[in-house]
């Protein structure tokens, strides 16, 4: 289909209090692909914010759900349905725990592991086949629990870091859109 819209929709929660966590990581990443096609969000027709524009020469909805991270499912549901897009054309940012901090891996399909969010999608979408960037915040610390870890501001080292990390995974997202899947692995596999 010529000029298919692709939705990249990053996971995060909603509210000031939880915008600066790991676990918005991918919410913030897609507030960098806002950043370089001069979008602005904009409440859409169910539980999210999008704006459209052109990314690595395809058309993009960039969507972020106003949900919980543990109800995402519906409101990314809901917006692939009112804009006709399958999940082949769904492209899914979020932090990852199993990932050191400062690394974007990207792949598709696969099990949510024990990300809530991605259940839940897996859960509304009926399928775990459509892309992932994952953006690594690493595991916490001794015996931190990991539901607290990613509720949790980066730390002052991570926050320096955190503006190459979100452009690392903005520019992930626009390789996989521009040159496919394979390219982009190849390139941010291989920087480790």
């Amino acid at each position: 289909m010529a000029d298919q819209l692709w939705l990249v929709v990053g996971l995060g929660n909603p509210g000031e209090q939880y915008a600066t966590t790991r676990h918005n990581a991918g919410a913030m990443a897609v507030d960098e692909l806002a950043g370089r096609i001069g979008g602005r969000f904009k409440a859409g027709k169910g539980r999210w914010v999008s704006c459209e524009g052109r990314l690595a020469g395809e058309r993009v909805a960039l969507v972020k759900p106003t949900s919980y991270m543990n109800e995402s499912g519906g409101p990314v549901a809901g917006a692939a349905r009112y804009l006709s897009v399958d999940p082949e054309h769904i492209v899914v940012v979020h932090d990852e725990l199993d990932i050191d901090f400062g690394s974007v891996k990207l792949k598709r399909g696969g099990g949510p592991g024990g990300h809530n969010g991605l259940r839940d999608v897996d859960k509304a979408l009926g399928t775990r086949d459509y892309y992932r960037v994952r953006v690594g915040i690493g595991r916490p610390p001794g015996r931190q629990d990991p539901a607290e870890f990613v509720l949790k501001p980066f730390s002052a080292a991570e926050r320096k870091a955190l503006p190459f990390l979100l452009s690392d995974a903005a520019d992930a997202v626009e390789l996989l859109l521009g040159k496919g899947l394979d390219a982009a692995q190849l390139t941010f596999h291989s920087k480790d």
